[in-house]
């Protein structure tokens, strides 16, 4: 009997760009009575070397096939191309980056013989996996984020189960198979597709399972996090409705590109892309107007067209959310500056509003859509206040050249990261990436992430030749 399949089509244009498996509960279960036999024998376990040489492979492999991974992934999500090609490139570098984590981190000595009850002792740690890693990942950035839930668990010597978004498995299914032509034993890394949630949450709230890696909207991370079997450890990673404040003194020449990037990149599909812009009053309708010109003069269309600078939204139901969403602030009171329209196929042109209502939608959730909202301000406490106004904590950004306003913004805003005179979007993948309050929680970022997936185990050794 055939197994069922998902076709996956391309968001521009709805034309079918692959097919996929669909995972049954059998399937769902297969895997994990594999990854969790594989995690309970110990005399089993991936040497690091082993590790680091199917790692050192996979980046080899990836990088012989950069465009051709760049536009299925392209094809299958809507990011331009240009794009996409610079999230494989990011990828093989997250590849290697945990290779370095595996050479540099290694334990700790804890000290002894501080005192009578220590005489004699000698402690430290090394570190273990954790268990069975499963891993819910997003659409936005389909090969990118499965090296991010995957690799990390790959170089820690965990097995690994990812379901990918239904919308964008064939950059993850091909990651797997790039990990297998590595030299990757059968077992270790996996992906199921399930298309019933009630499965998916199966999958995570198994008591097999060790650790579960989320990433996508708030409503499903923390609904899965409540069926996790007790002592399942959890990273989620959530939108962050970002929040930027420019100051009258900011150098908008600068400041301007960079803020028009952080809003449209990827049609705004972006957990920490720029949403909510508070600027002084003196300089707001400026700034408004000039996004709005950045803006227009975006080339919108074909993801593998690589003139295309903002591709499609992931689906027509998302444009027809977006467009919603910016119409009722518009009829609320906000003014339209650029864009608010549906474009060709699963389009919208990036939009700009000026002083939309503090209760409107595009002031307090998360668009995720080429929508930025310019909301003027006339004292910082102001500025800062509305920046907290939401139950959200991710990135934030300021713009100024004065460091007192730039210390004033850090230590004030609800944030995991400030960047000034930088927009919200930035990251690398060796720094902690991580959102507070309903935004997320634990810390992603590579070497965090294979921190979280590990055990830091500890053994003390007594021992009268140990001395004082």
């Amino acid at each position: 009997m055939t197994e069922p399949t998902l076709a996956v089509t391309s968001p521009y244009d709805d034309s079918i760009v692959g097919r996929v498996d669909i995972s049954s509960a059998t399937d769902v279960e297969h895997a994990l009575d594999v990854a969790h036999g594989l995690f309970r024998d110990r005399a089993g376990w991936l040497p690091k070397t082993q590790r680091i040489e199917v790692l050192h492979r996979a980046a080899v492999i990836v990088r012989a096939r950069k465009l051709e991974i760049a536009t299925q992934a392209a094809r299958e999500g809507g990011k331009p191309i240009k794009d996409s090609i610079a999230e494989v490139e990011r990828g093989i570098d997250g590849i290697l980056n945990c290779i370095e984590v595996l050479r540099t981190e290694a334990g700790n000595v804890v000290p002894m013989g501080l005192n009578a009850a220590s005489t004699n002792r000698v402690a430290f740690t090394q570190y273990e996996p954790i268990g069975v890693v499963v891993a819910v990942s997003a659409f936005n950035h389909p090969f990118n984020l499965i090296i991010h839930q995957v690799i990390p668990a790959v170089a820690v010597g965990a097995p690994v189960i990812v379901k990918p978004a239904a919308n964008t498995p064939l950059s993850c299914r091909t990651l797997i198979e790039v990990l297998v032509e590595a030299g990757l034993p059968p077992g270790w890394a996996q992906m199921v597709l399930p298309i019933d949630n009630a499965l998916t949450g199966t999958l995570v709230g198994d008591s097999r399972v060790g650790f579960f890696s989320f990433i996508g909207s708030a409503p499903v991370g923390w609904m899965l996090r409540s069926t996790l079997a007790p002592g399942t450890r959890c990273a989620l990673e959530h939108g962050g409705v970002a929040p930027v404040i420019v100051a009258a003194d900011a150098d908008l020449d600068d400041a301007l590109p960079r803020i028009a990037r952080g809003s449209f990149w990827h049609a705004g599909q972006a957990c920490i892309s720029v949403q909510r812009v508070f600027c002084h009053s003196s300089i707001a309708h400026k700034v408004a107007t000039r996004l709005g010109h950045s803006g227009d003069a975006m080339v919108v269309g074909d993801p593998v067209d690589m003139t295309t600078e903002v591709g499609p939204l992931i689906s027509g139901r998302e444009v027809d959310r977006v467009d919603e969403w910016v119409k009722e602030a518009i009829d609320a009171g906000a003014t339209l500056i650029s864009g608010g329209k549906r474009l060709s196929n699963n389009c919208y042109a990036p939009t700009v509003l000026l002083n939309p209502p503090q209760d409107s939608k595009v002031m307090r959730k998360e668009v995720f859509g080429p929508v930025v909202a310019v909301y003027a301000y006339d004292s910082l406490e102001e500025a800062l206040e509305l920046a907290n106004a939401l139950p959200y904590a991710f990135q934030a950004a300021v713009f100024t050249q004065n460091l007192d306003t730039a210390m004033q913004c850090y230590q004030i805003m609800d944030a995991t990261t400030v960047m000034i005179n930088e927009n919200t979007l930035f990251r690398v993948d060796w720094m902690p990436f991580a959102g507070a309050k309903l935004s997320g929680h634990g810390v992603g970022g590579i070497p965090y992430t294979m921190k979280e997936m590990q055990v830091e185990k500890m053994m003390v050794w007594r021992s009268t030749a140990v001395r004082p």
